[in-house]
């Protein structure tokens, strides 16, 4: 009578599956980290470039741009000012809608700016001025 050989893998080899895998990890993942961090920072300075086209065509129409009070909705959003509705011709974002900063944060807008009509800015991943890397300022000025 034959008996039935089973095959299965020893607790020798998982563990060297499961350290391979640890090793793959810590050399690979920093990298992964760091390119999400880049690529997130890109996507912010894509944002404001649109932003300030979004900007620009509202002051064609509108003859200024939005004060800091109005703020950057006033890109999405009619002017109260009956005799601004009417200069409006908005909305000047395709979306409808502001967007926020890659880290989930609403854009800061200031006008007229420190730095020229406007100043409109991200403090980059940690929130505050300042930072190297994914923490740097991404700024409408530089």
């Amino acid at each position: 009578m034959k008996t039935k050989e089973r095959r299965a893998f020893t607790l020798l080899e998982l563990l060297v599956v499961l350290i391979i895998l640890g090793l793959l990890a810590a050399l690979v993942g920093p990298r992964i980290v760091g390119k999400v961090g880049k690529a997130k920072s890109e996507i912010a300075k894509s944002q404001i470039a649109l932003l300030e086209s979004a900007l620009d065509q509202y002051r064609l129409d509108m003859g200024r741009y939005p004060t800091t009070e109005e703020g950057l909705k006033a890109l999405v959003e009619p002017p109260a000012n009956e005799e601004e509705k009417d200069k409006w011709q908005g909305p000047y974002l395709k979306k409808r809608k502001v967007p926020n900063d890659p880290w989930g944060r609403p854009y800061h807008y200031r006008s007229p700016g420190e730095h020229g009509d406007y100043d409109l800015w991200t403090y980059g991943a940690d929130n505050q001025p300042g930072g190297e890397g994914e923490n740097a300022d991404i700024t409408s000025w530089d």
